[in-house]
């Protein structure tokens, strides 16, 4: 059955360019974000590692840690790293995962079980699948799933603004409506009645429609 939102994010133990780590001790009490690429020195995911390295601080700010993953081996993630500082102006600043023995692609259903042999020895399009984000919560479950095709950059501002939502949903009993930004208006969870409502938004709230109550942005 393939990974899904509300998962417990698979632990595992990993060498990285930071050392080896255990994923769910890693990410502590912490927000995290895997983000996969599917081989080293590839054009797409060199922008990428190198945007990301620039957004980091934004990140930080809101409590998450960020992890790489590819299935080739940490020195070469440490070759590319040197690229991706020339070309984008920014080196990574996260650790990387030297996926070699694709354990962690396969956990998270980014490969089938099926793959072995030699990472080196692959091309990216035999892991274009591994073009995935995950974004994980305290309690290490699984809050967010997106797939990438190669020929598409991943949009990490989109990525930030999720984790807004995400986070402040998890802390009131709002949620957000389309194309939400930091700031503006959330709607009421239908599972709040209009009793309990009245306790926890005093201020009132815009009733489109019983089941549609627009409130502005909790603030505490």
């Amino acid at each position: 059955m393939a990974l899904q939102i509300g998962a417990v994010a698979p632990d595992f133990e990993a060498q990285t360019t930071e050392g080896k780590i255990n994923f769910h001790d890693w990410i502590g009490n912490s927000w995290a974000l895997l983000f996969s690429h599917p081989k080293d020195f590839t054009p797409v995911c060199t922008t990428e590692l190198g945007a990301l390295a620039k957004l980091k601080p934004e990140f930080d700010k809101r409590g998450v840690k960020l992890m790489g993953l590819s299935v080739d081996a940490v020195d070469r993630h440490a070759k590319w790293s040197d690229d991706i500082r020339e070309t984008q102006g920014a080196a990574p600043n996260y650790p990387m995962i030297g996926d070699t023995d694709f354990n962690v692609s396969k956990l998270y259903d980014m490969l089938p079980a099926s793959v072995s042999g030699d990472p080196a020895a692959r091309t990216a399009a035999d892991n274009q699948t591994v073009r995935n984000v995950f974004v994980i919560g305290p309690d290490k479950k699984v809050k967010l799933i997106l797939v990438y095709p190669m020929t598409t950059g991943r949009n990490f501002d989109e990525v930030l603004r999720v984790i807004d939502s995400l986070q402040l949903t998890a802390k009131h009993r709002v949620a957000t409506p389309v194309n939400w930004k930091q700031g503006e208006d959330c709607i009421i969870v239908p599972s709040v009645s209009d009793d309990d409502a009245k306790k926890k938004f005093p201020g009132g709230w815009k009733a489109l429609k019983p089941y549609l109550r627009i409130v502005p942005q909790p603030r505490s």
